[in-house]
């Protein structure tokens, strides 16, 4: 390469933050997102990966739906405005989910028609299983450079561990 030919800028980092629409845990992870978020803008690249768990009635469905938002341009505003709203989803199920989308300027028809037809399905599916296959067992986890940090039964520490690690790898 020439010193003439421009470097091409380096890819950026992933954490995959596999994360259940339902979870009040996943709302309070929020502000760490947001924090890695602002402190590391387009270097790195945040996910949210579906990890819906059995015990909440609508955590698929709000996985589909997210999905849908992201395919309409809204993943993470939709994702964190029905994590904002945990609390109505257990007595308003896929109204709420519904409303969101409205509320983001969403088409709320394709939300339904995607719900109905399960457009979604395989998507959410295959997050799950991958993070079943890489140890997941609650939400939320992160997952940065190969390695799994799990906030399913704390969060404490967890955002400054993936700072280190975030740290060490950019630059490397």
């Amino acid at each position: 390469m020439s010193d003439s030919t421009p470097a091409r800028p380096a890819a950026p980092l992933v954490l995959d933050v596999w994360c259940e629409l339902q979870c009040p845990d996943c709302l309070t992870a929020l502000g760490d997102v947001r924090a890695l978020h602002e402190r590391y803008g387009d270097r790195l690249e945040i996910r949210l990966r579906h990890f819906p768990l059995e015990k909440h009635a609508h955590a698929f469905a709000a996985a589909q739906a997210a999905e849908e938002a992201a395919g309409q341009g809204k993943g993470w505003p939709y994702a964190e405005a029905v994590l904002g709203r945990v609390g109505d989803l257990p007595g308003g199920g896929e109204k709420v989910l519904l409303e969101v989308a409205r509320e983001l300027g969403l088409d709320a028809d394709e939300f339904e028609t995607a719900l109905i037809d399960g457009r979604h399905t395989l998507a959410v599916d295959a997050d799950h299983a991958e993070g079943k296959a890489i140890g997941v067992t609650g939400t939320p986890t992160y997952v940065i450079g190969g390695e799994r940090l799990d906030g399913g039964k704390s969060q404490e520490g967890l955002r400054a561990r993936i700072e280190e690690i975030a740290d060490r790898l950019l630059a490397g």
